[in-house]
């Protein structure tokens, strides 16, 4: 028993350092933050497109939303991203609330279940009051598979509500990227050993989330430095920048993802945005990321 305590509290320990040191970047409130949390928002939309058995990468999840005209279906991968980029766009206090839920549930392809959506919203608010940090995340995994539902959802939950005990202005998808999150174990003892079962069967739980959520934060951490890095390049040759609208572009390279070569600029032709982009790459500043010699894609 004390081995097992203690081997939990180092666990916690590591989980919570790792968190900490990624809460000191998120409450730096950098210029490039809306670049980092959408680069992660579609890691962990990749993810989730390969665990439901599609055969979209980054990319091809990036040019389902991208390039496809505003108001058109995006298709079901393009909703896959969309429910992981809300996640990363809406204020933190917003994520859960019913409207919210309810489009996340169809864009995760769970639309039309009243009953199942209702019982949803209501456990969420009682588990967002009053629990521990492994407890809330263990419980929005386990309210996912009561009801059925993929377990992206669950890594979204818990990466909402872990954003909202911290009091982020946004959440960073963080559990959506990885491949396992501490799945119930195979009972191995008999029936009459049940309560003991479960005991062991939550610890090995909490030891995986625990455990991924150590992971996901060093990573996301390790993608700020990167972002730091390349926004530091883009900032520096923006003053250099004669193109009109050109700071615009700027800030919305450090706001999103990526910007489609065709990105309607107010005050900004096509041809003289491909130019304000070609130079950009030029300089350093700014990744072509789609490898193609049309419809190009450019983020930092």
């Amino acid at each position: 028993m004390r081995k097992a305590l203690r081997e939990k509290m180092l666990r916690t320990s590591r989980s919570g350092a790792a968190i900490g040191a990624l809460d000191a970047v998120v409450r730096r409130e950098e210029k490039w933050a809306g670049a980092w949390r959408q680069r992660l928002a579609l890691a962990a939309a990749a993810m989730t497109a390969r665990q439901a058995g599609r055969i979209e990468d980054e990319g091809g999840l990036r040019d389902a939303v991208l390039l496809t005209r505003p108001g058109d279906n995006v298709g079901p991968a393009g909703l896959l991203l969309l429910a992981w980029r809300r996640l990363a766009s809406r204020p933190a206090e917003e994520l859960l609330t019913e409207k919210s839920l309810f489009a996340v549930l169809e864009n995760l392809g769970h639309a039309g279940d009243d009953d199942a959506f209702s019982d949803l919203a209501d456990e969420l608010r009682q588990l967002s009051a009053g629990v521990g940090m492994v407890d809330m995340m263990i419980g929005a995994i386990e309210i996912t598979e009561r009801h059925g539902f993929a377990r992206a959802l669950g890594a979204w939950l818990a990466d909402a509500l872990l954003a909202q005990r911290l009091g982020w202005a946004h959440a960073l998808p963080l559990l959506g990227a990885e491949a396992a999150l501490g799945k119930s174990a195979r009972p191995r003892r008999s029936a009459a050993s049940s309560v003991a079962t479960s005991i062991e069967t939550n610890a090995e739980r909490a030891k995986g989330l625990l455990a991924a959520q150590a992971r996901a934060a060093i990573r996301a951490i390790d993608l700020s430095a990167e972002f730091e890095r390349r926004a530091d390049r883009l900032l520096a040759v923006a003053p250099k920048l004669r193109a009109k609208a050109a700071d615009t572009v700027v800030d919305k390279l450090l706001s999103d993802d990526a910007i489609v070569a065709s990105e309607k600029i107010s005050g900004m032709s096509d041809r003289g945005l491909r130019r304000l982009f070609d130079r950009l790459v030029d300089l350093g500043a700014v990744r072509e990321l789609s490898g193609r010699s049309t419809f190009r894609i450019y983020g930092i």
